[in-house]
């Protein structure tokens, strides 16, 4: 079929300009190797057959698809800015696949079910409008539709040869030799912590779809400083998400300041995008470096990072604490409780910042409690949390915990006091009610702190989703913001101190001033 079909074209391809040969595919048995006919060809001939040209981005992508399915690469991830046609270049990847193996099952992910469902509607116009691949089109259209559909095949194969879905929709059962993630990073899915997180999760999934050696393709444009197409990890991951993954990245301007699609995207073009969109869009959808946004108004980059760790030691019978060498003179410890877990409903958190003579800010650590529904039989929910926060008060030597009354604490602090004695900790449990718009008490807490760049952050803490919290906080909007509140309550509870200053400028600020005698004639 293929070999005809290619013939038939031959008229089609000796004009062809772009000075392009036929790779060199020995040493490789597939149909690919068998017809000659490289992804590039194969997308240029169907350009041609539309009455469009093919530009050199275009060429450089499919050049680099192609070569990285013959090399048996099988991890790749193809990072190209907005509207470059990636989607449109990766519909025609699928259609090559299908031409060289018709047997391929190919799965078909993005953030939304209506994307994925508009690639393959793509797929199969080119299946069924390309010069080379109208013989896969079936006899009987049983299974030839917008969201699925399967090609003249020999084998007989219970999933489709295209299939769409939503990266969140349910994807058990289904088999796969190539999974296509295509746009899964939207601002939809990577807003908040907790949607990163549920990205996340969800495309882990595809290790128990996808074949053994099958094909895993990412294509999309980073939308988050934390995005899972970042080249290092962030400071809640151990790792990159897509590690070990062949990556080509090509943003809007090349390393001369140049455009990579000057027909599509000239000079003047680019500079009216960059002042609609403004300079923090532009670098992350165009240039692939993403930042916050510019209306980030708690950055965490203004928090002073430590990894010292608590002494305690006693000294002239006085308890001595110390972090990094500096004593502390305060803390306070605060409980937000809720019966939720960080990705369901509220999330229950315990804080603890303390206060050294400087007035300097420590929060040294955060912890988000979950409770273990399994264990309700034997231990409650309530009880479980609290020996959590036992443990917390142990841990960093505190002398009390306040813990927040609205709604489910009314009853907790009598329970917290019962397992704090069973301990044997002199640790004092106290109770708030909170009443202030909780909007307006994380501004009053961290603006001035920040603002003064008093506030420093353990390592472990960077490790929880706190400072994504921080980064994505917008006043007036919902969403997570449970460890900014438990802090802000520390916060707000400690008295201002002013910092220290040298012993003459105390006895200059205390001091009266030196009087004088004036003499003054008045003129009658």
């Amino acid at each position: 079929m293929a070999k005809s079909a290619i013939k038939a074209c031959l008229p089609i391809f000796i004009p062809w300009a772009h000075g392009l040969s036929f790779m060199n595919m020995s040493g490789r048995r597939n149909a690919a190797q068998m017809t000659g006919l490289s992804f590039q060809q194969f997308v240029w001939l169907w350009n041609r057959s539309q009455g469009q040209k093919t530009p050199q981005l275009h060429l450089d992508i499919a050049s680099w698809l192609g070569q990285r399915w013959l090399n048996g690469d099988r991890r790749l991830l193809l990072l190209c800015f907005r509207s470059a046609g990636k989607s449109t270049l990766v519909g025609m990847f699928c259609a090559w696949l299908l031409f060289n193996q018709p047997n391929l099952r190919i799965l078909i992910l993005s953030a939304e079910y209506d994307l994925a469902k508009k690639m393959v509607r793509n797929v199969k116009n080119i299946v069924e409008r390309h010069p080379l691949t109208t013989d896969l089109i079936p006899d009987r259209s049983l299974q030839w539709a917008s969201d699925q559909f399967t090609v003249r095949r020999d084998l007989v194969l219970r999933d489709p040869s295209l299939l769409a879905r939503g990266v969140t929709s349910n994807i058990t059962g289904s088999r796969a030799d190539v999974v296509i993630c295509d746009d899964v990073e939207v601002p939809n899915t990577c807003r908040t912590p907790a949607r990163r997180e549920e990205l996340r999760h969800r495309l882990l999934e595809i290790s128990y779809v996808l074949v053994p050696g099958g094909l895993q393709l990412y294509a999309g444009t980073p939308h988050n400083l934390n995005s899972i197409y970042a080249e290092v990890p962030s400071a809640q991951d151990a790792q990159v998400f897509l590690d070990g993954f062949e990556r080509l990245v090509i943003p809007l301007l090349d390393e001369k300041g140049e455009s990579r699609w000057p027909e599509r995207f000239p000079e003047n073009c680019i500079r009216d995008l960059r002042q609609q969109t403004g300079p923090a869009k532009f670098q992350s959808q165009m240039m692939l470096r993403p930042s916050e946004d510019d209306d980030v108004r708690l950055d965490p980059k203004r928090l002073v990072r430590y990894d010292d760790e608590i002494v305690c030691r006693e000294s002239n019978g006085h308890i001595v604490l110390t972090i990094g060498g500096r004593r502390m003179v305060s803390v306070t410890a605060w409980w937000d409780p809720a019966f939720g877990s960080p990705d369901r409903g509220d999330a229950s958190v315990v804080a603890a910042v303390f206060v050294n003579d400087d007035g300097d800010y420590w929060l040294h650590d955060l912890r988000y409690l979950v409770h273990d529904p399994a264990r309700c039989d034997d231990v409650d929910e309530a009880t479980q949390l609290c020996r959590q926060v036992v443990d917390f008060t142990r841990d960093l030597h505190l002398p009390s915990i306040t813990i927040e009354t609205n709604g489910l604490g009314r009853f907790l602090p009598a329970v917290l006091r019962r397992e704090i004695n069973a301990q044997g900790l002199g640790c004092s449990v106290l109770e708030h009610a909170s009443h202030r718009n909780k909007d307006q008490r994380i501004l009053d807490a961290f603006d001035p702190v920040l603002a003064a760049g008093a506030l420093r952050v353990h390592a472990q803490v960077w490790r929880t989703p706190f400072i994504d919290e921080m980064r994505d906080w917008r006043s007036g909007r919902n969403g997570r913001d449970d460890g900014l509140d438990a802090v802000s309550a520390c916060i707000l509870a400690e008295p201002v101190r002013l910092r220290r200053v040298a012993a003459a400028n105390r006895r200059s600020w205390r001091s009266r001033p030196a009087s004088r005698a004036l003499e003054i004639d008045f003129i009658p």
